[in-house]
């Protein structure tokens, strides 16, 4: 299967309604470019939009959305409705290709930084492995939320949206996403031990 083109596309029929992107999806899993487009006009600005809060560079922000929604087409198959919504699924992938990224620039300044700054201290070591333990418990606790309530707390935390948009992006209601929230930081906070 070969890439389809990548850019801007024509506005489609007036009045129709526009098909489930979990169903363009399946499409776009069997080759169907007219389908990918539909994709990429529906995801290209939030994947672009959440990989510039990420990187905070228009330009590799930009790279990041190309490569995503390539991805999205050559891996469409491996999309699962029932673990979570289409966006959320496109906005996961752009996510973690964003977070390598910001990851991978900032191991190249460490290693520069390594290689010139003295061994740390002892007490500068332990500090790193205990903010390494507690990034550890975060990912345990978020484990333990509904699936509802990580993509939620995922799209608003990592990914810098607002309730609105995180109520956009999912396609529920307003006072949902915020119930979605409150119940599953009350959820983290208890599994972290933090006192309210």
């Amino acid at each position: 299967m070969s890439e389809p083109g990548i850019g801007p596309r024509p506005a489609g029929t007036v009045g129709a309604e526009p098909p489930d992107l979990a169903e363009l999806l399946g499409r776009v899993a069997r080759g169907d470019q007219e389908a990918f487009g539909d994709v990429y006009d529906r995801l290209s600005g939030p994947v672009y939009g959440l990989a510039l809060r990420v990187v905070r560079d228009p330009a590799q922000a930009e790279e990041i959305a190309q490569d995503v929604l390539v991805e999205l087409w050559r891996k469409a198959s491996h999309y699962r409705p029932e673990r979570g919504s289409a966006t959320s699924w496109a906005l996961t992938v752009a996510h973690r290709r964003a977070v390598d990224r910001v990851r991978s620039s900032q191991a190249d300044r460490d290693r520069e930084e390594r290689t010139a700054a003295p061994a740390p201290e002892y007490d500068e070591v332990a500090e790193e492995v205990g903010v390494r333990l507690e990034h550890q418990q975060v990912r345990r606790c978020m484990r333990g939320l509904t699936e509802t309530q990580r993509e939620s707390i995922t799209l608003a935390y990592y990914g810098g949206y607002t309730y609105r948009e995180v109520s956009e992006l999912l396609g529920v209601g307003l006072a949902a996403v915020k119930t979605r929230m409150r119940d599953g930081l009350i959820r983290l906070r208890d599994c972290l031990g933090v006192q309210p």
